[in-house]
C-alpha cells in the first residue's frame, strides 16, 4: 500500500495568517508515524510570486518526505524554478512550463504545469503533453502513473471555479485514453475537496489550505465573497494506491492553533 498526502492552495503571502495554516498542515503530517510514498503540493504556492515568499515556501514544506510541488496561477514559472526549486534559468526560455515527475516504489507521479504566464485560466502547452508521453513511455507496464496539475481539466459546478479551470482538456483526454497506466488526476485550485471523473479516470481535488471554496448554494454576503476564510479548518487528501493501482481518498482537516499571548 501507498500512501500520498496531497495538499493545496497553500497561498504563502509573508501573513502570519497563512504561514500558521500551513505550518499546522505540515506538523501534522510530520508527527504521523508513518512513510508518505510522497507529498504533493498542486500549486498556488506563493500568493504574489515573490522571491522572498517562495524562501519561506522552502522553510514551511521541509519534510522528510518525498516532496513534489506545481505551479498554480498565482506563481511565476521563473521565480518558482531558480528560488523554490533553486533549478537554473531556461536559457532564452523564463517562460517554460515547470514539469516534474517522482519515481517512487510502487508508483510514479507526475505533475504537469497547467499554469498560463498572465492569467488565471489553465492550460497544458503541446510541450507538457509531450512530456507527459515521455514519462508514460518509460513506466513499467503495471506500474500505475498518477497525473497532477494545478488547474481542474473538468466543471465541478463551481461557477467562478469553472470560469478559470483548465480548458483545451479534449487534447489531455485523448492522451488518456490510449494510455491505461494512468491511475487518477490529482489537482487543486477550487478550494474545496471534491471528485469526479475525467476521461474514465478519478480526477480528485485536494482541499485549499489557505481557505475553503464556497459551493453555490452555501451564503455568499457580496457576489465575490467565494470563500470561507477562517470559518474552516486548512485540509488536506491522502491517496492510497492499492496493489491493483486502484486509488482511494481520504480527507482531513487540521486544527489551527494560534500562539499564546501575553
Amino acid at each position: 500500500m501507498t500512501v500520498i498526502a496531497h495538499l493545496s492552495d497553500i497561498h504563502i503571502d509573508g501573513t502570519p495568517r497563512s504561514v500558521t495554516r500551513t505550518r499546522a498542515v505540515m506538523a501534522y503530517l510530520e508527527t504521523l508515524d508513518f512513510d508518505f510514498g510522497a507529498v504533493v503540493v498542486t500549486g498556488d504556492i506563493a500568493d504574489h510570486a515573490l522571491a522572498s515568499e517562495y524562501l519561506l515556501v522552502r522553510e514551511l514544506l521541509d519534510t522528510r518526505h518525498p516532496l513534489l510541488v506545481c505551479p498554480g496561477n498565482h506563481d511565476r514559472r521563473d521565480v518558482f524554478r531558480e528560488v523554490l526549486l533553486g533549478a537554473p534559468p531556461v536559457a532564452g526560455r523564463p517562460d517554460a512550463p515547470v514539469n516534474q515527475v517522482l519515481r517512487g516504489d510502487g508508483f510514479v507521479l507526475a505533475l504537469g504545469d497547467s499554469s498560463v504566464p498572465g492569467k488565471d485560466e489553465g492550460f497544458l502547452e503541446e510541450e507538457t503533453l509531450d512530456w507527459l508521453e515521455g514519462v508514460l513511455d518509460e513506466t513499467p507496464d503495471g506500474v500505475p502513473v498518477l497525473v497532477g496539475f494545478h488547474h481542474p481539466p473538468a466543471a465541478l459546478g463551481m461557477p467562478f471555479v469553472d470560469g478559470i479551470r483548465q480548458f483545451g482538456e479534449r487534447r489531455l483526454a485523448a492522451l488518456a485514453e490510449r494510455r491505461p497506466a494512468i491511475a487518477a488526476f490529482l489537482c487543486g485550485h477550487a478550494h474545496t475537496a471534491a471528485a469526479t471523473v475525467f476521461a474514465g479516470r478519478p480526477l480528485i481535488v485536494a482541499p485549499g489550505v489557505i481557505s475553503t471554496g464556497k459551493l453555490p448554494w452555501e451564503p455568499y454576503a457580496h457576489p465575490a465573497d467565494h470563500v470561507y476564510r477562517d470559518e474552516m479548518a486548512p485540509s488536506l487528501a491522502f491517496h492510497v494506491l492499492d496493489d491493483e493501482g486502484r486509488i482511494t481518498t481520504h480527507f482531513r482537516s487540521v486544527p489551527v492553533w494560534e500562539p499564546a499571548t501575553g
